[in-house]
């Protein structure tokens, strides 16, 4: 079968065995298509992983060969994400489920990018879910990274008439903002780059150029009677996105980083300090956000219609390099 390696700086097509379940509980599954997430470009870009590495978790595919306690069968189109916890750690204990160790070691096999992946026991009782009809496999590919979002939003503890500034507008900021927007909150968003701002305003969440951050930060103090707004979300991974936060958040706020940045800066202390402002992360969801994220897809209460750009995957290399280089939105691989 064939994978997408990391092989010195570049991603190359490699065959390999052919997968079999041999005795394991779980399934063979022959993976349609698989989402390029931003963490795969982190990867690649900044050689964290060694060669050889298969990256890829956004995966929409057909179950072949199966041996389960769950109700899939051979046939069903399904999506799954790649982690699970072990639901009894201090971590898990205190909701902080991505910081679990299982959680951290489980993983599909040999990663997204390839034709055939074995998916555990575990993805199928916790993360799997047969894959909605009114949905395309490019549609249901972003189960895994709205589910992300879905876990920021409920980490940030927003409240009924909330104002929210969502920093960046790549295809996690934008459905960063539409789910903030499903769960009834109000939400601006902004970007440098005019394509970006014009895709969130037709999906109608307001949103602004914030080159010029006084000017930018006029209209949201504007928007919301001089306060400022009561959370940011961090989807931005510029080291510039941080002034805009400090500038548009209200006394009290918060701040849910959900990106690195180049340079790894902080935020102020002193602006924290005085404003009582609340800085926290969010990093991946837990099944329970992740059947959350499955229901805003199903219901099309989350629109990601026309987001993705369709690459072979013969054609990998050339998805990360214009991901890279902005050229698109948002990469899917059809396998």
């Amino acid at each position: 079968m064939k994978t997408a390696q990391v092989n010195k700086e570049k991603i190359v097509i490699k065959n390999v065995e052919d997968l079999k379940l041999n005795g394991r509980k779980g399934a063979i599954v022959r993976v349609l298509g698989c989402g390029l997430c931003g963490s795969d470009i982190v990867k690649f870009k900044h050689n964290i992983v060694k060669d050889g590495a298969v990256l890829g978790h956004e995966i929409v595919a057909l179950i072949e060969e199966i041996d389960s306690d769950t109700d899939f069968i051979i046939g069903d189109k399904i999506v799954s994400s790649h982690h699970i916890p072990c639901f009894k750690c201090t971590y898990c204990q205190h909701g902080n489920f991505s910081m679990c160790s299982h959680f951290k070691e489980t993983n599909i096999l040999p990663g997204g990018f390839s034709e055939k992946v074995y998916l555990s026991e575990e993805h199928l009782k916790n993360v799997a879910h047969k894959v909605p009809t009114n949905l395309s496999n490019e549609e249901i590919s972003f189960y895994e990274p709205l589910g992300c979002c879905v876990r920021a939003i409920k980490r940030c503890d927003l409240k009924t008439g909330d104002n929210v500034l969502v920093v960046g507008l790549g295809s996690i900021g934008l459905i960063m903002a539409e789910a903030i927007q499903a769960m009834g909150y109000k939400v601006y968003a902004c970007d440098l780059l005019e394509e970006r701002i014009k895709i969130a305003n037709d999906k109608n969440i307001e949103s602004f150029n914030s080159l010029d951050l006084d000017e930018f930060n006029a209209i949201i103090q504007e928007k919301t009677d001089g306060f400022g707004v009561d959370a940011v979300f961090m989807t931005s991974g510029a080291d510039k996105a941080i002034d805009v936060a400090l500038k548009t958040i209200k006394m009290g706020g918060k701040i849910l980083v959900f990106s690195s940045t180049p340079n790894n800066l902080g935020y102020a202390n002193n602006e924290i300090y005085y404003k009582e402002l609340t800085v926290m992360g969010s990093y991946s969801p837990s099944p329970e956000d992740l059947k959350e994220s499955f229901e805003l897809l199903s219901s099309e209460k989350v629109d990601v219609k026309n987001l993705t750009t369709t690459y072979s995957l013969d054609n990998i290399q050339q998805a990360f390099e214009d991901t890279i280089s902005n050229k698109i939105f948002k990469a899917y691989i059809k396998i």
